[in-house]
């Protein structure tokens, strides 16, 4: 009840806003009772992301995802979609500790994926880490411009940032790319990563036969 409560909140007020206060008083509680369930802000981030994890595997369907790359890629579109539906959700879900063990499934099954590829533990973990890390910064940075879908912040206007660096042509020419054309944004730097981690542990592979 908090958890849903607060990320409904969360697209009102964003992450700066959101306090136990605020919640107390959407729930019309006392903000003293809170502390017997969170003895911090963060205690509730983590509560949240767990929700926010638990509605995203809900509707995560990977029969199709017959190779890690396909894994790889159909999770993470999975949390970047997830994380777009709450404003600030990259910062909420990015540090948190889950309250609960329901990431487990879902991370024994890429973790399998990658081992059945032929990747050691050890670069399986780096694999889907890796992946991982580049949604979060990804979204983090794409909800500075878009807080939340539809919506987008002032100052972002990529004719006035080309105009202001006039002297840099290359730099002023990159805004389009940068700031515009999130989705196509996100799966060429999939697949970036997804051939960086074939290249990197495929070629170190091949070195140690």
């Amino acid at each position: 009840m908090v958890a849903e409560t607060a990320l409904k909140l969360l697209n009102t007020v964003g992450l700066e806003g959101l306090t136990l206060r605020a919640i107390a008083k959407e729930l019309n509680v006392k903000a003293p009772a809170f502390y017997w369930h969170f003895e911090n802000k963060q205690d509730l981030l983590d509560e949240m992301a767990t929700e926010m994890y638990r509605r995203m595997a809900k509707g995560v369907k990977l029969e199709s995802a017959t190779t890690w790359q396909d894994r790889l890629t159909a999770t993470n579109r999975a949390l970047r979609a997830a994380l777009l539906r709450y404003r600030d959700g990259a910062k909420v879900f990015s540090g948190a500790r889950f309250t609960g063990t329901d990431y487990g499934p879902e991370m024994e099954a890429t973790l399998h994926a990658l081992v059945d590829a032929g990747f050691t533990l050890p670069q399986a973990v780096r694999a889907a880490a890796t992946a991982y890390l580049f949604t979060i910064g990804f979204v983090t940075e794409e909800q500075g411009v878009h807080p939340l879908p539809g919506q987008r912040r002032a100052g972002y206007d990529v004719a006035e940032r080309a105009k202001r660096l006039s002297d840099f042509p290359l730099a002023a020419a990159a805004g389009p790319e940068i700031f515009e054309n999130y989705d196509d944004g996100f799966e060429e730097g999939m697949r970036l990563v997804i051939a960086g981690i074939e290249a990197r542990y495929r070629a170190r592979g091949r070195r140690r036969g």
